[in-house]
């Protein structure tokens, strides 16, 4: 049988080779992608974004960590396009217009793609246009934004706006972060969630996506 427990662990310890090679013994003993995908690296992912929450690991280990995911990714990603299992929700994330940082911006992307989610990654210095036409033409259901300078936040209420503005509120759930970003700041520009930190991001995009 497949050793997902193992997998998780060898995730978790960074141990990409490892990964690579016990998610390929598993794809040869005939268990599927999908399996392979939600009980050993989605599970590993999650626990090493819990102890990320708790200060018990930081971003050092997560960015080693989610090198090991990408090992085995890459041989699951082609077998879950064939059988076109559908990712739990389309993301598209980016560092809003005006800000260069992107470190943090990767990391939320790393723990979304861990989670399950498809990741559209529209890079740094992102403007209202570039999230339309992720919305519009790469099927993104939630916008997903970061912001490291108090100069650049008003960006973000210009896209929570124009996501108004072409009445797509009930179908696309906008999510902001960043250091000088607060749950009241998303409450004032009507985002849908905030979060303090890239494990709790993965959270809330499960929620938002839930609840559309």
């Amino acid at each position: 049988m497949a050793d997902f427990r193992g997998i998780a662990d060898a995730l978790k310890a960074g141990r990409a080779p490892i990964v690579k090679q016990m998610v390929q013994a598993a794809i040869d003993e005939g268990i599927s992608a999908k399996e392979i995908l939600d009980n050993g690296l989605i599970i590993g992912m999650g626990e090493i974004g819990e102890l990320f929450k708790k200060n018990e690991v930081y971003v050092p280990e997560v960015l080693i960590a989610a090198r090991a995911m990408y090992a085995g990714l890459d041989i699951l990603r082609p077998i879950l396009a064939d059988q076109k299992v559908e990712p739990i929700g389309t993301v598209a994330i980016g560092t809003v217009k005006g800000d260069l940082h992107d470190i943090g911006k990767n990391l939320v992307a790393m723990m979304l793609e861990g989670a399950g989610f498809r990741i559209v990654d529209l890079g740094i210095d992102v403007g209202v246009d570039k999230y339309m036409d992720a919305v519009k033409n790469q099927g993104a259901n939630v916008i997903a934004m970061s912001a490291l300078l108090t100069t650049t936040m008003p960006s973000m209420k210009d896209i929570v706006d124009a996501v108004e503005a072409a009445g797509l509120r009930d179908k696309v759930k906008v999510m902001i972060g960043g250091a000088p970003v607060t749950q009241s700041y998303a409450d004032e520009i009507g985002a849908d969630g905030y979060s303090a930190d890239a494990a709790s991001a993965a959270d809330l995009a499960k929620k938002l996506v839930s609840a559309l």
